[in-house]
């Protein structure tokens, strides 16, 4: 999920039933003592692998430091829980970074916003406020958190299970630098790209586009997404900001589509993380979970075509801030970072999937919709309106641009350029991955 960046296409553009006492003993203890954090007992993860009693102290450990004391915790239709925490409790400030970070709810120079999103093409002078509410899975509930907190998604034992040990869980693991020199073939990760890769000359203060949302099918442990990325520096020393939707099982525990994002400070070693799995973004919206599901994805109707518009900016305090549907969701504050402090020096636009050919064949999960290119608008899934945001808040079409698509037999993209169309740039991409004849 790093992005792939070639420079050589530029484009100008305006279970065990024997259970020990010991680790029965833990069961009981994670089932009842660690309710109010919403631990569940691990034999709810798998009927055939039981894990150790010191495995599972140790992810009792970890969720005790993660999972804040709720004010209110409100269930998902999708399973989730959704605990309401303070907004000063919340897991950012564990981060010794942050230790006297204060919060900035609004920065002064973002114009606050009222009514429907719809119409918020309207000059910002009638300065209105933006809600979030309706667009996530658990809404549907119809409990909203209280005045001075924010929605956390709460991390349970599985999801630990999942990833291993609390040190992988929400982690991308490191890996050769994926930017440079390196085709699909040799990505030892096995992450596939189909992208739009902005390079120029002069330094980046965030960027945005309006991001078509679909539910692709993904294969077991393997993963689909669409995002934004923000790029500095290079190798181990990557810094990169990452934005978008995806369809995660195993960081998950389902198949939803959801909201995401991702940082690092070194090259996925060992800073950042997904989403609030970690100490780093700063959730400042109460209304919209990050990490939770979208209430509405595509399907092949030109009718029911949802999109997310997000941006990532910097603000006059020098944050990187997220915005979501012209929802301010929260911020990275920039001592998080060393290459991304002052500005970004790259920025890419598209799909990614993890092809892990469980069964010695190209995998069959899907990029985008899962349909190619070629399908175009209600079929084939679409980034639109890509903007690079220079200094003064300036949303400008990209220049410099490259297209770059490691296995199009599996998974292509479609650029399409015009000064005189206010969509462009935009591109059309995804497939289905495996096929007996062009992808096997």
């Amino acid at each position: 999920m790093g992005g792939l960046l070639q420079r050589n296409r530029r484009c100008s553009s305006s279970s065990s039933s024997d259970i020990p006492l010991s680790l029965f003993m833990v069961f009981f203890l994670a089932i009842f003592s660690e309710r109010s954090l919403g631990v569940v007992s691990a034999l709810e993860y798998s009927k055939d692998k039981q894990p150790s009693s010191l495995t599972l102290e140790n992810i009792q450990k970890y969720l005790s430091n993660i999972n804040k004391p709720a004010v209110l915790s409100i269930e998902s239709p999708d399973g989730d829980i959704i605990d309401c925490i303070d907004k000063w409790k919340q897991p950012a400030f564990d981060n010794p970074l942050l230790k006297n970070h204060k919060i900035q709810m609004l920065p002064p120079d973002m114009p606050r916003v009222k009514g429907n999103e719809n119409n918020s093409s309207r000059k910002n002078e009638e300065r209105v406020e933006i809600s979030g509410w309706g667009k996530q899975v658990w809404h549907q509930n119809g409990t909203r958190c209280p005045k001075g907190t924010v929605p956390i998604r709460r991390i349970k034992v599985d999801d630990v299970l999942r990833a291993q040990s609390p040190h992988d869980f929400g982690r991308k693991q490191p890996r050769k630098d994926p930017f440079f020199n390196v085709t699909v073939d040799e990505d030892p990760d096995t992450h596939e790209y189909a992208v739009v890769t902005s390079d120029p000359e002069f330094v980046l203060f965030g960027a945005s586009a309006k991001i078509n949302v679909w539910n692709p099918f993904t294969e077991e442990e393997e993963m689909s997404l669409a995002q934004i990325w923000l790029i500095g520096g290079d190798a181990i020393d990557r810094n990169t900001i990452e934005v978008g939707w995806q369809v995660y099982p195993r960081l998950y525990g389902d198949s939803g589509t959801r909201l995401f994002v991702y940082w690092t400070a070194d090259g996925y070693e060992s800073t950042g993380c997904y989403n609030i799995d970690c100490p780093g973004f700063v959730q400042v919206d109460q209304t919209i979970v990050v990490g939770g599901t979208l209430l509405q994805s595509s399907t092949p109707d030109p009718s029911q075509q949802y999109e997310a518009n997000v941006k990532i900016s910097k603000d006059s305090n020098g944050n990187w801030m997220l915005t979501y549907d012209g929802i301010l969701v929260g911020y990275w504050p920039p001592i998080l970072f060393t290459y991304l402090r002052e500005s970004a020096e790259i920025v890419q636009w598209g799909g990614e999937v993890v092809n892990l050919q469980l069964d010695g064949s190209h995998t069959k999960t899907h990029m985008g919709s899962g349909q190619f290119p070629q399908e175009r608008y209600g079929k084939a899934a679409f980034f639109r309106q890509l903007r690079v945001v220079e200094a003064n808040d300036d949303e400008v079409p990209p220049s410099y641009i490259s297209v770059y698509a490691g296995n199009p037999n599996c998974y292509n993209l479609d650029l399409h350029l015009s000064d005189n169309d206010e969509e462009s740039p935009f591109f059309f991409y995804g497939g289905p991955g495996f096929s007996t004849t062009l992808c096997p």
